[in-house]
Formats: structure tokens, C-alpha cells, sequence
């Protein structure tokens, strides 16, 4: 391929070839996971088309049923946007970090956080509808990015790692809501169990009725809007993409370091905190300690997967949001096990971490996500 296209286009390429491969890979697990489809390559050299028959039909179900079960209909598209919602969001937290040079592991504990102040604000004030809502989601967006701001200030201040920050606050945030759920400020009346009150209907996302698909879908495209225009068209996303090429250089024309890291950190909690708010809000879950799930953690995959843009950030939350949604219908068509997803989502990793094999297999010129890293994700 040319080496005169786009950085972004050679990017976008690499993104897409990974998922490619990671495809391929799951076609080979689910062939060798299927007993009877692996007993016809035991004769493959005597009759090929028996095991390349078999191969295919198991693949192709599986596969066909996953398609299926995230674009087959109206419900079923509904149910990947739901999926993608949360991703999207912290996937721009963490995406907008890394445009900063900051690594942020933090979007699990940001989102905890979040999720936390959006959900009590929810079952304990009562507001009237559309304001109780609007109350509710500033809650946890303040929430994420306090707890975001933390690890900004510290890194700024000190020089405090901020992958040994985020990781450790995630532990901080996990256990302080453990605790919480035993109190009688967040453990919903007459159980033992820790678990919250739902919000009030006043506080919930509007939905479409017949589906789970809710208004927060368009919450986080216009939040995937704002950091486009903050880091493209705003003087402070120019410093921090500045202090993220490099660091030294923009401390030498005039510019805060440590306060780009703070603001950084700061909106980066922000997002992250505005994925918590999109599970007790939008799909109206109590608080329990498996609030989060994996999306904080699944959120970094995003970005990666994203090249770290808004936009990008937005089709890989809708390519995860897929295979989350669609995985149950292929384990009930197909008996393929749910946890493929899973390692299709790992396998996606792998290959956007290891841009010169993605490259060297489909023979994509220019340069890869390595390069990017090394050049603050501006590249």
C-alpha cells in the first residue's frame, strides 16, 4: 500500500486489519474447540473437503450468529448501542490521557466513583423529572473527575507515576463502595446483601420504549463531540497535545506541564465518571460491587483499539459494544463459549499492540501504534 496515504488512514488501517486477524484467530479456536469438527482433519490428507466443509459451516454459524445477534434487528442494534455506550465514554477518558502523555489505568476506579454519586443523588433526593436527571449525571461527572483530578495533582506536584496512581485508586475506589453498600446511606431497606436502592424514575435516562436503548447513547456521542473540539479546536487541547508530543519542549515555550496534567487527569475522570453515570442511570442498575464490570478495564482496549480520537474511540466502543451483545446470541445458537468474545477482545489487544507483524502480514507501509506512543499519541 502506499506510503503517500494519511497517518491516520495508515492508522485506521492497522485498527482494522488487527480485528481482521483476531477474527482469523477465533476461527481457528472454534474449530479446534468443536470435537466432531476437529475429528475430520484426523482424515484431512485422505478427503480435504470434509474437513474444510465442517470448518467452514462452524465458523461461519458462529460467526453468522454473533453478527446476528448485535445487528439482527431493531432490539438487537438497540442492545450494541447500549453495550457501546459506556465503552465510548471511558474509552475517550482514557483516550484523551494518553493524547496528554498520561497513561490512565484509572477509568475502572474513575467510573466506580461516577457511578457512586450519580446513583445517590439519584435514590436520595427527589427532584423533578428532567432536573433530577441533569442533577444526577453533574454528580457523577464531578465524582469521576475528582477522583481523575487526584492522580493529576499528585503526578503534577510530585511526579508521582500515574499507572501506579490509577491502579492503586482503582483498589481504593472498589473497596470504598464495598464498604458503603453496608452502610445505611447506600444499602437499600429491609436487605442484608450490599446493595443499593434503584434510582428514581426521575433520574433515569429516558429510554425507547420496548428497548433498553436510552438517551445516554447521544450523551456520550456529544461527549465524543466536545473532546473532538477541545483537542482540535481549543487553545488548552493544543497544550496538551503539546505537552504530550513532548513535554520538555512545551515546558520551554511557556507552558504548564503540571497543569496540563491536571486538566488532563481532571477531564479524563470526567468521561470515566460519565461511564458510571450511563450504568445506574441508563440502564437503571442498583449499586452492587460488580457495578463497574469490566468496562473501566475494557475501556483502555477501546482507546487502543480507537488510536486514542474521538472518533476512532467511537467505532471501536461500537465494534466492543458488538461483540459483547452479540456473544450470547452465538453461545445459544452455536454452543460457541461466551468467553470467545473475550478472547477476541485480548486477541485485538495483542495485534494493535504489535503493529509490525499487523503490517507486515497485510503490508501496511508507515508507521504503527509503537510510533505513536513514542510521539504522545499525536502522531
Amino acid at each position: 500500500m502506499s506510503a503517500t496515504r494519511p497517518a491516520w488512514a495508515r492508522e485506521l488501517l492497522v485498527s482494522a486489519a488487527a480485528v481482521v486477524l483476531a477474527l482469523a484467530v477465533g476461527a481457528v479456536l472454534i474449530v479446534v474447540s468443536d470435537a466432531e469438527v476437529l475429528s475430520t482433519w484426523s482424515y484431512f490428507f485422505s478427503y480435504p473437503p470434509d474437513a474444510l466443509s465442517a470448518s467452514w459451516s462452524a465458523v461461519s454459524d458462529a460467526y453468522g450468529a454473533l453478527f446476528s445477534g448485535a445487528f439482527g434487528g431493531l432490539r438487537q442494534l438497540a442492545e450494541t448501542l447500549v453495550q457501546a455506550t459506556p465503552l465510548i465514554c471511558g474509552g475517550l477518558g482514557v483516550s484523551l490521557a494518553f493524547r496528554a502523555g498520561l497513561f490512565n489505568i484509572g477509568a475502572q476506579g474513575q467510573l466506580i466513583v461516577g457511578a457512586l454519586c450519580a446513583a445517590w443523588v439519584g435514590f436520595t433526593l427527589h427532584l423533578p423529572p428532567g432536573l433530577h436527571v441533569l442533577v444526577a449525571l453533574v454528580a457523577g461527572v464531578l465524582g469521576g473527575a475528582l477522583w481523575g483530578g487526584i492522580v493529576g495533582v499528585l503526578k503534577a506536584r510530585t511526579g508521582a507515576h500515574e499507572v501506579i496512581l490509577t491502579i492503586m485508586l482503582n483498589y481504593v475506589a472498589l473497596y470504598l463502595l464495598q464498604w458503603l453498600l453496608t452502610t445505611n446511606a447506600f444499602q437499600r431497606p429491609g436487605r442484608n446483601d450490599p446493595i443499593s436502592p434503584v434510582v428514581d424514575g426521575s433520574a433515569q435516562f429516558p429510554a425507547i420504549p420496548g428497548s433498553r436503548l436510552h438517551l445516554g447513547f447521544l450523551v456520550a456521542l456529544l461527549a465524543a463531540g466536545a473532546v473532538w473540539w477541545l483537542l482540535t479546536r481549543s487553545t488548552t487541547g493544543f497544550q496538551l497535545r503539546a505537552v504530550g508530543a513532548n513535554p520538555d519542549a512545551a515546558r520551554t515555550a511557556g507552558m504548564s506541564v503540571g497543569t496540563a496534567y491536571t486538566l488532563a487527569m481532571l477531564g479524563a475522570g470526567a468521561l470515566a465518571g460519565l461511564a458510571g453515570v450511563q450504568q445506574v442511570l441508563g440502564t437503571n442498575s442498583p449499586l452492587t460491587d460488580g457495578i463497574a464490570g469490566t468496562v473501566g478495564f475494557d475501556s483502555i482496549t477501546v482507546a487502543l483499539l480507537g488510536r486514542a480520537s474521538p472518533v476512532g474511540t467511537v467505532v471501536a466502543g461500537l465494534v466492543f459494544g458488538a461483540l459483547n451483545a452479540g456473544g450470547l446470541q452465538m453461545q445459544l445458537q452455536t454452543q460457541t463459549p461466551l468467553t470467545l468474545t473475550t478472547v477476541l477482545q485480548a486477541t485485538i489487544v495483542l495485534f494493535i499492540a504489535a503493529p509490525a507483524l499487523v503490517r507486515a502480514v497485510f503490508r501496511i507501509r508507515g508507521e504503527g501504534t509503537g510510533a505513536v506512543l513514542a510521539k504522545g499519541w499525536n502522531a
